[in-house]
């Protein structure tokens, strides 16, 4: 049996065998598993390597699971979304950034949490009708997830032990992962998915 902190989680694997995710622990640096290990519930990780973005599998809004290492080599911005969020209107915004960049090698990728207001009351099906009617968004969508406190997924776990390390404060706050799928940015809720530090950073990830 062996372990994997990421913030305040603890991530229990049976080496070659799959993965259990266990309970809370205390505030320890995230470590390197060994290989065979899958800790996150995604592709085995290899010796001597880092968590990644990579290594999660998440379930759509339509109930589907899906690996994020779909989004290898590609650059991803991941984003807690919210339908009742003063923010809201950033869907918008986000569906023309992932349209841009998507045939560069660009991805937003949406959390619908519940953590913020009670922003987010309604079902993945509720939540998809909504974002793809109102804002016609067609970027990839998940099921909704929490994403602060000791009860946050550890998906969040991992994106918010990457400095500057941090609870995420409110709706629509961004993560930018690299390619190699470890965070390289993070920009609050004010600043608006076109807003040119944001474009400029996606456009250095990508190399363009």
């Amino acid at each position: 049996m062996m372990s994997l902190r990421v913030g305040s989680v603890v991530f229990a694997a049976v080496v070659g065998g799959a993965a259990l995710v266990g309970c809370e622990g205390g505030s320890q640096p995230p470590a390197s598993p060994k290989a065979g290990a899958d800790p996150a519930g995604g592709a085995a990780v290899q010796e001597g390597t880092k968590m990644s973005l990579h290594d999660f599998k998440m379930k759509t809004i339509f109930g589907e699971e899906r690996s994020l290492g779909d989004f290898r080599g590609k650059v991803a911005l991941v984003v807690n979304v919210a339908s009742e969020c003063g923010y809201t209107p950033q869907y918008a915004g986000l569906e023309r950034l992932h349209e841009r960049f998507e045939a560069k090698g660009f991805a937003v990728l949406g959390f619908p949490s519940n953590d913020y207001g009670a922003q987010e009351p309604g079902t993945d099906a509720e939540i998809a009708t909504f974002c793809t009617s109102k804002y016609g968004v067609k970027f990839p969508m998940f099921s909704k997830i929490t994403v602060k406190g000791s009860g946050k997924h550890p998906l969040y776990a991992f994106l918010t032990q990457a400095a500057p390390a941090g609870e995420v404060k409110w709706n629509f706050e961004k993560f930018l992962v690299g390619k190699d799928g470890v965070v390289i940015g993070r920009f609050p809720s004010s600043v608006e998915p076109e807003d040119e530090k944001l474009v400029q950073a996606i456009e250095k990830a990508l190399g363009s």
